[in-house]
């Protein structure tokens, strides 16, 4: 439990938490966030407890197609909402993180909301994520890649012109003798498995719910 905040008082800021990614509000989430700094929990503990385990529920819920895109987007964006405040005040090896995943849009695309529900959901999985945005150089991936120490290379393209630039990176690694270094997944809407398999990607990612287990298993393997 964090220091100075009562069981009672937990348990409603981590409801109120829950309950504004479960509604896909994000000005509840930041309401809940901002609430959750002021009563002092432990910003670990409100993600951990409180946004993973309904940002995971709403995965559940896509994934069963009990909801849809639009609400998954909108959850996305209220763990974004509450994240951006709580993450910055977790203190340096704190976070009991599974590794780090670089992730991006290929260079020559510029489509950002499935790539932006991966990295959230990403994130709350125990993920530190490295979201170097759209239009990105295959270089860039793999620099940050070295950079950052980063286990994985998550590559989304959203156009069948752009998506030759995911086996760019893959060429690009193994130029550099360091693609064992890091596992690359692939993504998108004109991509598939035959399609990840063919470029030697480590695997493909259909939506967001099935990269985070993705994700998951090729973490184990680095």
């Amino acid at each position: 439990m964090s220091k100075g905040v009562k069981m009672a008082d937990e348990k409603k800021l981590m409801k109120a938490l829950a309950d504004a990614i479960l509604s896909y509000d994000s000005a509840a989430a930041e309401a809940a966030a901002k609430e959750a700094i002021k009563r002092g929990l432990d910003p670990l503990e409100a993600i951990e407890k409180g946004l993973s385990p309904a940002i995971e529920e709403v995965g559940k819920k896509f994934e069963k197609m009990e909801i849809y895109l639009p609400e998954l987007m909108l959850a996305a964006d209220a763990m974004r909402s509450s994240m951006s405040l709580l993450l910055p005040l977790i203190p340096k090896g704190k976070a009991l993180s599974k590794g780090t995943v670089v992730i991006g849009t290929v260079q020559g695309d510029i489509h950002e909301i499935g790539k932006n529900i991966v990295s959230n959901m990403l994130m709350a999985n125990g993920f530190e994520v490295v979201d170097l945005g759209v239009d990105v150089k295959t270089s860039a991936f793999v620099d940050e890649a070295r950079k950052s120490n980063a286990k994985i290379i998550g590559a989304s393209a959203l156009m069948s012109s752009t998506i030759g630039s995911q086996k760019d990176i893959v060429d690009y690694l193994t130029s550099m003798k360091v693609r064992k270094k890091h596992a690359v997944m692939v993504g998108g809407g004109p991509t598939t498995g035959e399609w990840s398999k063919e470029i030697g990607a480590d695997g493909w990612g259909e939506d967001a719910a099935t990269t985070v287990k993705l994700a998951n298993r090729l973490v184990k393997r680095k």
